[in-house]
């Protein structure tokens, strides 16, 4: 009988259900979307009931499109959004408010406050992080805060807190009847409580935010056995094996385990990782110091990486808000209908400036409008903006690590675009490679629980799994690459110095 393993990848604007086959190739898949809210301006929800129901749909969704059952799937991973909080009920398994998700930007005021002592890099040396609104520290402080009733019950010990992978496995493995309340070294990372060096949550930091430790998860390895699927769910008594947050999933599904190695994936937003081996190496250019991954019992490894809020959303929002276009894909087609920009740039500051700028003043601009300007030449400014805001983590991750990147393994829905990675590949100056299973963070999830149940032997096994499927090299003259980053950098400055008292 062949067996399978399932990973489930709970992202932010969908959860999907993806069983793979040993030679880590896809066998069946479910998804759905999940609703998008926007109660104010800079504030991003989700429904955290909507996302576990989600879940158990698109499990049996791809279950039944292969015409498989429990028995032949040997253990189930974990990947998710990173940073988007959920605080719930322990008692009710019902959530005191919508999860804050990590775009959301209401907590600046609880950022400034805490930076006034001591600054946004108040606590990076122990954490890795600066104080931003990115993190979910901040929204969990913000819930207990605002939400009637949520801080006397949270002191009462009644209320836990997780990023959705914790949400997940509680409700997997048994919600208010038994449920494991966990999390993995990598999403415990982007809390802005974990310590690095000692894998612990930090009770000082904990004390400063006013977040009672009984909230908090028990921190795990990313490939170990957590617990089992509850009786009554189609998964039933199937190991829960692996956790990752989904940028350090996709790393891992990259097979990008040598120090150095490094990884771009295009989603919502981009997210490059470089893997530091089992080093800690503090940024000296704008990019985090997080957790990689760490398997069972062997020492952790940590990554670099360049955070970037908005490249897909960019796209959805030319999509639905403007009216641009009806589906994503078409971005591409309108792109081709012109030369080059125009002149025109787009920067999507819409969550502020992440790496390598962290200015949560900024706010999108559209900058070098003329009349000659057509909605071709917007589509491809948006398509470029990602390429751009890659080109800037890439350079700080040359700068930090002191060796320049000799090609870039890329992953996630936009690597489809032959446009924009032909883009990405003139403006960095190096090759860009896209593997065969371009599903990497959902991979990576399941080779982190296939680790931990024997289905795979090691990391080395993995790694022969990995294989390229299309190359994009580099077509573009050095001067004019020059005069595009110049005049992209010129257009960031645009962007900055918005939000003041008047302007939220």
């Amino acid at each position: 009988m062949s067996q399978y393993v399932i990973a489930i990848d709970q992202g932010t604007t969908s959860s999907r259900a993806i069983v793979f086959d040993h030679d880590g190739n896809i066998v069946s898949a479910g998804q759905l979307e999940h609703e998008q809210i926007f109660p104010k301006a800079g504030w991003v929800e989700h429904d955290a009931m909507e996302i576990w129901n989600n879940t158990r749909e698109v499990i049996g969704t791809a279950l039944s499109k292969a015409n498989l059952t429990r028995h032949d799937i040997v253990g189930v991973g974990i990947t998710n959004q990173r940073e988007t909080a959920v605080v719930w009920d322990k008692n009710t398994g019902v959530p005191v408010y919508n999860a804050i998700v990590w775009q959301d930007t209401r907590t600046q005021a609880i950022v400034d406050e805490l930076a006034a002592d001591g600054g946004v890099e108040r606590f990076k040396q122990k954490v890795g992080l600066p104080l931003a609104t990115y993190f979910s520290g901040t929204k969990i402080k913000w819930i207990l805060d605002n939400v009637e009733g949520a801080r006397a019950k949270a002191e009462a010990g009644d209320l836990l807190f997780g990023n959705t992978d914790s949400w997940v496995v509680w409700n997997l493995t048994g919600g208010t009847d038994g449920g494991v309340h966990i999390t993995d070294v990598t999403n415990a990372s982007r809390t802005l409580f974990m310590d690095l060096e000692s894998l612990s949550w930090d009770e000082e930091i904990l004390s400063i935010f006013g977040v009672p430790k009984s909230m908090m998860p028990e921190i795990k390895s990313s490939s170990e056995v957590y617990g089992t699927v509850h009786g009554s769910q189609l998964l039933r008594e199937t190991p829960v094996a692996g956790i990752l947050g989904d940028q350090q999933a996709a790393t891992f599904g990259q097979a990008a385990f040598e120090k150095g190695g490094a990884k771009n994936t295009y989603g919502t937003g981009n997210f490059l990782i470089v893997n530091t081996g089992e080093e800690i190496v503090h940024s000296k250019n704008g990019l985090l110091t997080t957790v990689c991954y760490k398997l069972g019992d062997a020492k952790p490894v940590y990554a670099l990486e360049g955070s970037i809020a908005v490249t897909g959303s960019l796209i959805q929002w030319l999509r639905d808000n403007l009216g641009m276009i009806k589906s994503a894909p078409e971005v591409e087609e309108l792109a081709k209908t012109v030369e080059d920009n125009g002149g025109v740039y787009i920067v999507p500051a819409f969550s502020g400036l992440f790496a390598p700028y962290w200015r949560s003043d900024a706010r999108g601009a559209i900058v070098g409008l003329t009349r000659f300007v057509n909605k071709g030449h917007i589509a491809r400014a948006a398509l470029e903006a990602t390429a751009f805001q890659t080109r800037e983590v890439l350079d700080a991750a040359n700068a930090d690590s002191g060796v320049d990147m000799e090609d870039l393994r890329v992953d996630g829905g936009m690597v489809a675009n032959d446009a924009l990675m032909q883009f990405q590949a003139d403006i960095l100056g190096i090759p860009v490679i896209r593997p065969k299973v371009t599903e990497t963070t959902a991979l990576g999830a399941a080779y982190a629980a296939g680790l931990a149940v024997g289905f795979w032997k090691d990391t080395d096994e993995l790694a022969t799994n990995w294989s390229e499927d299309k190359r994009w090299v580099p077509k573009m003259d050095p001067a004019e690459r020059d005069r595009q980053m110049r005049l992209w950098k010129k257009a960031v400055t645009k962007s900055m110095d918005w939000v003041d008292d008047d302007v939220k």
